[in-house]
């Protein structure tokens, strides 16, 4: 791949970033103002507790100031695809995900941390999941990043309501189980069957959709990068995922992303809801309608044994930073079992960062804290598709919900357009695929040598 095609297609992708998450921009300085590392970061809870508690732990113990750059998930991408495709060195670490690492390490923007690992032990790289590990680890069998947190997906459901109605949900329940749980449900206690993401985003409805097109036993691409949109497992994924959706999902799915969902699985608005293991604190947080009645069951299935997906947020260096030394002392901090309990004692267990060590998940504390999911949210990080190899059969690119090549931010949005314009009723799905077909066709004429 040429760096520039990458670089161009990296910049693109910006407009079309995935999940968006609320925040405001934050730095701690101005640019030009003197630190010894410069991290950018979306603007999440995650990283605003992180922040709060770097100067008087992290700097107090090394000596190393930290210039954090928090940005809109949007915006953060947008600066993070320009600094690393030209190099520019203004930033030491930026909060890479599983989508940009292996782009990012194919062009060598980034740094191999190997050798800082085995250097380490006390980091403990054997207590990070090995599925997160493999998501960011390059082509060339080398570690580029340490994940900050990580989250699978699994499937939550009203206990309340699933008691009220005579039903039962299974220990690992099929897709053809939920459909069929999800008309039973429908409207009990006003609540919609199940709430789905159906908002266009590669980050949005093309996430869940995508755990469905893998257990079904499709792909996008054959070994030889031909479209395969429109096979039959294709269809019948993405039929499934629509007719589900206009049966007995939310109204107006078609605008409905995750933090939409959300807002009405807590109001008590959905029976189910097949989403991100990350949201299980907000479901069971104070002030939501369903605390303490909602279930967790793994991700639904269908052809594979395992299913839903895998995502983390890790931190990354720059090559061409001049700080390499003090960046890996701020992520082996950062992504350690020490900071863990830092939060957990001084902010809360449900806060501290979750999803990429296994120690925590033996923690008592944790346990505690957690108890209505953390079973399940081990489970989805411990026991998620392989993200090297998710679904049927062998596939030319990596990833899970998503695809690991640059073209796939602006191929996915305009595919997952294609998809709401479906779930809104605007064009039959086979429609939908046609369009989407000739998309992703265009999308690797490179790849097969046209």
């Amino acid at each position: 791949m040429k760096r520039s095609l990458l670089a161009r297609a990296a910049v693109a992708a910006t407009a079309v970033a995935g999940l968006v998450l609320a925040g405001c921009g934050d730095t701690d300085a101005p640019r030009g103002d003197q630190a010894d590392i410069s991290v950018l970061a979306m603007d999440a809870s995650q990283m605003q507790t992180l922040k709060k508690l770097t100067k008087r732990h992290f700097t107090a113990e090394t000596g190393i100031t930290v210039d954090y750059t928090l940005l809109p998930e949007n915006e953060a991408r947008e600066r993070m695809n320009r600094e690393f495709a030209t190099q520019a060195g203004t930033y030491d670490v930026a909060s890479v995900s599983a989508y940009e690492v292996p782009i990012y390490s194919d062009n060598g923007w980034l740094v191999p941390l190997d050798s800082y690992v085995k250097a380490n032990e006390d980091f403990d790289q054997d207590d990070v999941f090995p599925n997160l590990v493999s998501s960011l680890t390059g082509e060339d069998g080398k570690l580029y990043a340490e994940p900050f947190y990580g989250e699978g997906s699994f499937l939550m459901y009203r206990k309340d309501l699933f008691r009220e109605e005579g039903l039962t949900m299974p220990p690992k329940p099929t897709w053809a189980q939920v459909a069929d749980l999800a008309a039973k449900v429908d409207d009990a206690d006003g609540a919609s069957g199940i709430c789905l993401r159906g908002l266009p985003g590669w980050g949005q409805n093309l996430a869940p959709l995508n755990t469905v097109v893998n257990t079904f036993g499709g792909a996008w691409y054959d070994t030889d990068w031909n479209a395969r949109l429109t096979s039959p497992e294709f269809r019948k994924a993405v039929g499934f995922y629509v007719d589900l959706l206009r049966s007995h999902g939310e109204p107006g799915a078609d605008r409905m992303g995750v933090l939409e969902i959300l807002d009405r699985f807590v109001q008590g608005k959905c029976a189910m809801m097949y989403d991100a293991t990350s949201l299980a604190s907000s479901i069971e947080a104070d002030g939501s309608a369903v605390k303490g009645k909602v279930g967790y069951v793994p991700a639904p299935h269908d052809r594979t044994e395992k299913a839903g997906w895998l995502w983390t947020w890790a931190w990354g260096i720059q090559q061409a930073s001049e700080n390499k030394d003090a960046a890996w002392k701020f992520i082996s901090w950062a992504s350690s079992k020490e900071y863990q309990q830092l939060v957990g004692q001084e902010i809360g267990w449900t806060a501290a960062p979750a999803g990429n060590r296994k120690s925590l998940y033996s923690n008592p504390a944790y346990q505690q804290a957690a108890g209505a999911w953390y079973r399940q949210e081990y489970r989805a990080a411990t026991d998620s598709a392989d993200p090297k190899n998710p679904g049927v059969g062998p596939r030319p690119y990596t990833g899970i919900g998503f695809l690991g090549i640059p073209e796939f931010a602006v191929l996915g949005t305009a595919v997952s357009e294609q998809i709401a314009a479906a779930v809104a009723g605007q064009q039959p799905v086979d429609k939908a695929l046609e369009k989407s077909q000739d998309l992703a066709q265009a999308a690797a004429a490179k790849y097969r040598g046209e």
